[in-house]
C-alpha cells in the first residue's frame, strides 16, 4: 500500500483517485471543488485541506489539472516545497510539451523523480480503471510510476523521455479529431443518398472505411455499439477538451514547422462547435454541426 497525494478530482481525476483507493492505497486527495472532495471521500479517499497537505508525507503524487499554467503553478507553489524527495511525481494532465518538460526538469533539479503520463479513454475508462497511459520520463522513473498507473489503466506504455507522453497524446488526438470528422461526413452523405445507416455501418466497418471512430464510437444514434450518440452526445470526451488538445497539437506543430492542414481544419470545426454553445457535448456531436438534418438521440 502506498501513500498517494492526489490533486485534481474532476471528471477524470475523481474516478482515477477512486480506483487507487479501491486498490487499497491510502489516497489523500485535494480539489478546489467541495462537491469533488465529497465524492472522493465517498469513494474511500481522505480529504486534504490543501495541495501542500495532500503531498506532505506522500510516496506518490498524482496530478490531473486543466492546463500547463495550473500544473506549473501547483508544482512550483505547493508541491515542490512540501513533498518528500523520495516520492515519485506523476502528472496525468494533458498540457503543452514545453510545460511538461519544464516541470520535470525542475523536479529533477531538486532531486525528485517525475513523469508526464497523460491518458486516453475518457470518463468511462477513468471510472472503470481501463485508461491508457502514455508516459514520458526516465526509464527508472517510469518503472516506479508503473504499479500506480496500472491500478488506473489497462495499458501503461513508456513513450520516451520527458514530454514524450504529451507528444504522443496530442498526435493521437490530432488523428482522432480528423478521423471523427471524416466519419461524420461519410455517414451524413450516406444518409442523404438514401442509404440505411445501419447497412452502411455493417459494410463500411468491415471495409477500408473502418476506424475506431466508426466501429467503436459511431457518431449516429442507434448505429453500431453504444456510444455517446445514443445518450444525446452526453458523457465521453467533451468537444471543448478536443479543441484544447487540437490547439496544443497545432502549437507543437508550429514549433517544429510541421504541416497539419487537416488538423487546422478540425480545429476550426471544433471551435465553431464550442462557439455555438456545444462544447460540453461529446466530440462526436460535431456531426450536428456538419449536417443538422441528421437524426439525434
Amino acid at each position: 500500500m502506498a501513500k498517494v497525494g492526489f490533486i485534481g478530482l474532476g471528471n477524470m481525476g475523481g474516478g482515477m483517485a477512486a480506483n487507487l483507493a479501491k486498490a487499497a492505497h491510502r489516497v489523500k486527495a485535494f480539489d478546489l471543488s467541495e462537491a469533488a472532495l465529497a465524492r472522493a471521500e465517498e469513494a474511500g479517499c481522505m480529504r486534504a485541506p490543501s495541495a501542500t497537505q495532500a503531498v506532505a508525507d506522500a510516496e506518490v503524487v498524482v496530478t490531473m489539472l486543466p492546463a500547463g499554467k495550473h500544473v506549473l503553478g501547483v508544482y512550483r507553489d505547493e508541491i515542490f516545497g512540501a513533498v518528500p524527495s523520495t516520492a515519485i511525481l506523476i502528472d496525468c494532465s494533458t498540457i503543452d510539451v514545453t510545460s511538461a518538460k519544464a516541470v520535470i526538469a525542475e523536479a529533477a533539479a531538486i532531486g525528485i523523480a517525475m513523469v508526464d503520463a497523460p491518458v486516453s479513454g475518457g470518463i468511462a475508462a477513468a471510472n472503470g480503471g481501463t485508461l491508457t497511459f502514455m508516459v514520458g520520463g526516465e526509464a527508472e522513473a517510469f518503472e516506479r510510476a508503473r504499479p500506480i498507473l496500472e491500478k488506473m489503466g489497462k495499458a501503461v506504455i513508456h513513450a520516451g523521455p520527458a514530454g514524450a507522453g504529451q507528444s504522443v497524446k496530442i498526435c493521437n488526438n490530432l488523428i482522432l479529431a480528423s478521423q471523427m470528422i471524416g466519419t461524420c461526413e461519410g455517414l451524413a452523405l450516406a444518409v442523404r443518398l438514401g442509404l440505411d445507416p445501419k447497412v452502411f455501418f455493417d459494410i463500411a466497418s468491415k471495409a477500408t472505411g473502418q476506424s475506431w471512430s466508426l466501429n467503436s464510437y459511431c457518431p449516429l444514434p442507434g448505429v453500431g455499439p453504444e456510444s455517446p450518440a445514443d445518450r444525446g452526445y452526453q458523457g465521453g470526451f467533451a468537444a471543448a477538451l478536443m479543441l484544447k488538445d487540437l490547439k496544443l497539437a497545432l502549437g507543437a506543430a508550429h514549433g517544429v514547422d510541421a504541416a497539419v492542414p487537416m488538423g487546422s481544419l478540425a480545429e476550426s470545426l471544433y471551435q465553431a462547435m464550442v462557439n455555438q454553445g456545444d462544447g460540453g457535448l461529446d466530440f462526436s456531436g460535431v456531426i450536428g454541426l456538419l449536417d443538422g438534418k441528421l437524426p439525434t438521440a
